[in-house]
């Protein structure tokens, strides 16, 4: 029987099969050396080829940007695309990601039915879009194998959380929520003095949440404007999930924020980062609150939810303990710790000799959990071992369940009990309704 190649040549030069030994083929390569470039073997401070994490962008703005000027320094990290409806945002990306590099590289595309399922050479995405597209954008980046870095809030409703959570399992995915916190010096040295017993029995927990907006937000349009070419900026694609609505140019600069459909409002903005971060200091990490008490204001301020294991969690705008940001505080029978900001100046304790225990904390910490102080870098080591990520999947919507749990309490101006094996509020229809939004086709899960 001939094969194609015997066919399409009469005289086929079949050559003689040597074998070498190990010792042979060692002796051959040491006599000539292979000449292999210096990048090609990560020499010049770039990993090799071989180790590098292939990334790619969906929605990066100013904060999007932000994250990927960091993540640009990681040396294993190589940037390849950038998906964005808004032409004017891809462009800025791809222009930052080619300056770094000095090349003209970095790939574009306006619509994210297109790019995930193309771009087959990504490993891994940051996604940093506004509120409505956190949830949805994980699932189906991690639905087409990709791992995912998403910027916070990272889910809508209670709906949206379980749905990232089982994407997650199912596709075998490593997701890292963006609440950076949990990687700052400070604000990891505030949630192990809290959670290793320095404080004596925890009672009460303190959350910032955003000193602006609040927590009803608003249910209007803004006027309708003529809508820019689709090229410009895909309108639809920008709305992805949340109802229709007119175009208006805010919305793109940001005036999304405060509206329910966009937003999860003055206690997601914030309280998405700090409720997670005490959740993590009170030994709650993978779960949420059991009960809310109605704060009867516009913001949630002194919202009170109440833990299984007996801490209760206080929403506050503001507290005088917090010198810098987004507060936590953490209140035991032994003391207190609140921090804020993202340095340890902005440290405040019952004692100073709670502040003398940060080194030792620290060192603690970094061996007993092998976590890096950076969380862009967590991530990618985790894309490497396959270990869960400091904010994984369970932690992300542990603490958006308690977010949104608070938010339906503020809606429904009444104190409300939650289960959250079950996921539903206890006997209560109407805040159950509330747990979950219907997407908008195309753009659903």
């Amino acid at each position: 029987m001939t094969n194609a190649a015997d066919e399409a040549s009469p005289i086929v030069h079949r050559p003689t099969r040597v074998r070498l030994t190990r010792r042979q083929l060692l002796r051959a390569a040491a006599a000539s050396p292979l000449l292999v470039s210096a990048r090609a073997l990560g020499k010049d401070g770039k990993a090799a080829p071989s180790e590098r994490i292939l990334l790619g962008g969906i929605g990066l703005g100013g904060r999007g940007r932000t994250v990927l000027s960091g993540m640009l320094e990681e040396p294993d990290v190589q940037f390849l695309a950038i998906c964005d409806p808004n032409r004017s945002r891809r462009e800025m990306v791809k222009n930052m990601v080619d300056a770094k590099y000095g090349n003209k590289d970095c790939a574009m595309s306006p619509d994210i039915r297109e790019f995930l399922p193309q771009r087959t050479d990504l490993d891994a995405v940051v996604i940093a879009t506004g509120d409505r597209w956190h949830a949805l954008a994980s699932i189906l980046a991690m639905r087409a194998g990709k791992d995912v870095y998403c910027e916070k809030p990272s889910s809508m409703t209670i709906a949206e959380g379980r749905m990232v959570v089982e994407t997650a399992r199912c596709y075998g995915r490593v997701y890292q929520s963006g609440t950076q916190g949990l990687s700052w010096p400070n604000r990891v040295f505030g949630i192990e003095l809290a959670r290793s017993g320095h404080l004596g029995q925890l009672h009460t927990a303190y959350a910032q949440i955003a000193p602006w907006d609040d927590a009803l937000m608003r249910r209007d349009w803004l006027p309708a404007e003529p809508e820019p070419p689709q090229d410009e900026i895909n309108w639809d694609a920008w709305l992805g999930p949340c109802p229709w609505r007119p175009y208006n140019a805010a919305y793109i600069g940001g005036a999304w924020r405060g509206h329910y459909d966009f937003h999860t409002s003055c206690i997601g903005e914030w309280g998405a980062h700090t409720i997670m971060q005490v959740q993590a200091g009170i030994n709650a990490r993978n779960t949420s609150a059991v009960a809310y008490q109605y704060a009867d204001n516009p913001f949630g301020d002194g919202l009170v939810a109440r833990y299984a294991n007996g801490v209760k969690l206080i929403l506050a705008r503001q507290h005088e303990s917090w010198a810098g940001v987004s507060g936590q505080r953490f209140d035991g029978t032994e003391g207190w710790i609140a921090n804020s900001g993202s340095d340890h100046e902005q440290s405040r304790a019952s004692s100073p000799s709670l502040l003398a225990e940060v080194d030792k904390m620290l060192e603690r910490y970094t061996a007993l959990m092998r976590r890096p102080m950076n969380h862009a870098r967590d991530f990618f080591d985790c894309i490497k071992s396959r270990r869960p990520t400091v904010a994984n999947p369970e932690a992300m919507h542990g603490a958006m369940t308690t977010v949104h749990a608070a938010n339906i309490c503020m809606w429904l101006k009444r104190d409300l009990v939650y289960d959250p094996v079950k996921e539903e509020f206890v006997n209560d229809p109407e805040a159950n309704r509330l747990r979950s939004r219907a997407m908008r086709a195309p753009w659903v899960a």
